[in-house]
């Protein structure tokens, strides 16, 4: 389980990520936005609460990078500034601001994992490789940023290579029967795995007509 330190400004509005955190066992801290870590042990993983502020949040991931390089930063973040972030804030990963406990220990997974060797679980299919484990995913050694769900359908795809599957069928093994939405939810996050796949890759998933 990891230390982690939650940086923000509202701890009234995140007391159920707060929850979500110390129910799947971590440790976790609040603490006022700032550019540097507090005395004390530096934490595994900090979020820093750019949602409200993401010029603040900006610079707090900048500030810590500098500070503190061996601490994995995840930037929280409204949908309407998800343009702003680039590389040069420093931050390891983003979530998007009320996502779900269950991707938000997705994205810690994944930051933990990032500096941890392969495990025998790793799934390969060509420039790609998948861990279960730390929902990570690599391609030509790149990490790929995904969401749970798009990680989730990646994983089932790979897991049965050659297979076509409806649009339903997907749904129902993914998504889980007691989801509401429509099949169009499939197509969307199969057009973003593409885009994020990139060009020369996006042929791994193939839709028959």
């Amino acid at each position: 389980m990891a230390d982690i330190e939650i940086m923000t400004e509202r701890a009234e509005d995140l007391g159920a990520l707060v929850d979500s955190l110390e129910s799947a066992g971590h440790r976790v801290s609040l603490a006022p936005i700032a550019t540097s870590l507090g005395e004390g042990p530096d934490p595994d993983i900090v979020f820093v609460d750019g949602a409200k502020d993401f010029g603040r949040g900006r610079d707090a991931c900048r500030g810590i990078r500098a500070s503190s390089p061996r601490v994995r930063v995840i930037v929280i973040l409204a949908p309407e500034t998800l343009d702003a972030l680039g590389p040069d804030w420093g931050a390891d990963s983003f979530a998007v601001d009320g996502a779900s406990g269950e991707e938000m220990l997705a994205r810690i997974r994944i930051a933990i994992g990032a500096s941890l060797p392969d495990s025998a679980s790793v799934l390969r299919a060509g420039d790609l490789a998948i861990d279960p484990e730390t929902y990570q995913v690599r391609l030509k050694g790149r990490p790929l940023d995904l969401t749970y769900k798009e990680f989730q359908l990646l994983l089932y795809l790979a897991e049965r290579p050659g297979r076509v599957f409806s649009r339903s069928r997907l749904l129902q093994e993914v998504w889980g029967y007691d989801f509401f939405g429509g099949t169009r939810t499939v197509d969307v996050h199969v057009r973003r795995l593409r885009a994020k796949l990139g060009a020369e890759h996006e042929a791994m998933i193939a839709t028959v007509r």
